[in-house]
C-alpha cells in the first residue's frame, strides 16, 4: 500500500489533496479578534468624538454648549450658521477665498521647485551632492522658530510683510525638504532605461524632466499636492505673524475673531464655522484618498 502511494504520479497526489472550502478561507471570528475590533473601533471613537461634538455644539444656543452634556441640542439653534458667516468685518467668503489663494501658490511652487530639486538629487552628477541632500535632509528636523525671526527680519526689510509673499514665494524655492525626500524617493524608482533613450534622442537633462519624470510623477506628486493643500488650509502661526490686515486674513485666522479674550465669545457662530471649514479638506480626502495611499505606498514613506 506504502508503495502504491509512492509510486503514484505527482498531479495524482495533487489531485486527491483535499480542495479548501469557502468556509475555511473565511477568517475566524475569534475572541482575540473581536477583542481588537472593539479596541479600534474605541480608538476611531475617541478620534472622531471632538468633531461630532463640535458639529452638534454648532447648532446649540451659548447658554447649551458647556452647560449639555447631550450631542443633540434641546433647541436647534441654526442661527448660529448665519451669525458666523456675516458676523465679523468681511463675509466669511472672503477668509475663504484668502485660504485657497494662498493653498493654490503654495502647492503650484512646492510641485514644480520640489521635483525639480529632488530631480537634481536623484538623477544628475555634481560635487557634493551627498552632502547637500545631508544637509537638505538636516533642514526637516530644523525647528520652523529656529528660523522664524531671521526671516522675518528679512521680509520685513523686502516690504512683505502684511502680504501673501512671505507664505508663497519661499514655496517656489524647494524649501520644503519633505517633499523634495518624497519626490527622490519615487524618481529612484524610475528605470534609468528611459533616461538613457530620452539622452539618445538628444534630450538634455531639463527635457528628460520635463517630458520623462514629471509626467511619471503622477502619484507622488497628487501626494504633495494634498498635503500642501492640508498644512497650507490648517497654517495658522505663519499667516498669524505675517498677516495683519482683516481683509487679508484666511480662515484660521478668521476663526480666532469669534474668541475675545476680554469679553464674551462668539462659541456658537465659532462652531458653526469651524465645522464649515472641515468641509473642504474633507472634500479633498475622499476624492484622493487613493492617490494619496498610491503616492505613500510608491514613495516608501509606509511604515
Amino acid at each position: 500500500m506504502a508503495i502504491l502511494e509512492h509510486s503514484a504520479p505527482a498531479s495524482a497526489r495533487e489531485d486527491a489533496a483535499p480542495v479548501p472550502t469557502r468556509s475555511r478561507q473565511r477568517p475566524r471570528l475569534t475572541l482575540r479578534r473581536v477583542v481588537l475590533q472593539l479596541f479600534l473601533a474605541a480608538g476611531a471613537l475617541a478620534m472622531v468624538y471632538p468633531i461630532i461634538w463640535m458639529a452638534a455644539s454648532s447648532l446649540k444656543p451659548e447658554n447649551e454648549i458647556f452647560r449639555s452634556a447631550t450631542l443633540l441640542p434641546e433647541i436647534w439653534q441654526w442661527q448660529n450658521y448665519i451669525d458666523g458667516w456675516n458676523g465679523l468685518r468681511e463675509p466669511f467668503e472672503v477668509f475663504y477665498l484668502n485660504s485657497f489663494i494662498i493653498s493654490a501658490l503654495a502647492v503650484v511652487g512646492n510641485l514644480l521647485s520640489c521635483s525639480l530639486a529632488a530631480y537634481a538629487f536623484a538623477r544628475l552628477d555634481f560635487r557634493f551632492r551627498t552632502l547637500w541632500f545631508a544637509v537638505m535632509l538636516g533642514t526637516i528636523m530644523l525647528p520652523y522658530h529656529a528660523t522664524l525671526i531671521p526671516q522675518y527680519a528679512l521680509y520685513f526689510e523686502l516690504g512683505w510683510v502684511n502680504t501673501y509673499l512671505p507664505l508663497t514665494v519661499p514655496k517656489f524655492l524647494a524649501t520644503d525638504a519633505f517633499f523634495i525626500f518624497l519626490f527622490v524617493q519615487f524618481i529612484r524608482g524610475i528605470p534609468r532605461e528611459l533616461d538613457q533613450a530620452a539622452k539618445v534622442d538628444g534630450a538634455g537633462p531639463f527635457r528628460t524632466y520635463a517630458l520623462i519624470i514629471f509626467p511619471l510623477l503622477r502619484p507622488a506628486l497628487v501626494t504633495g499636492a494634498i498635503f500642501t493643500t492640508i498644512w497650507t488650509y490648517n497654517d495658522f502661526f505663519s499667516q498669524l505673524v505675517y498677516i495683519s490686515d482683516t481683509a487679508r486674513y484666511t480662515v484660521p485666522l478668521a476663526l480666532r475673531m469669534f474668541l475675545d479674550t476680554t469679553g464674551e465669545s462668539s462659541w456658537g457662530p465659532m462652531f458653526a464655522m469651524s465645522t464649515l471649514s472641515l468641509l473642504p479638506l474633507i472634500i479633498v480626502f475622499v476624492l484622493f484618498q487613493r492617490q494619496i495611499v498610491e503616492g505613500i505606498s510608491t514613495t516608501g514613506l509606509k511604515g
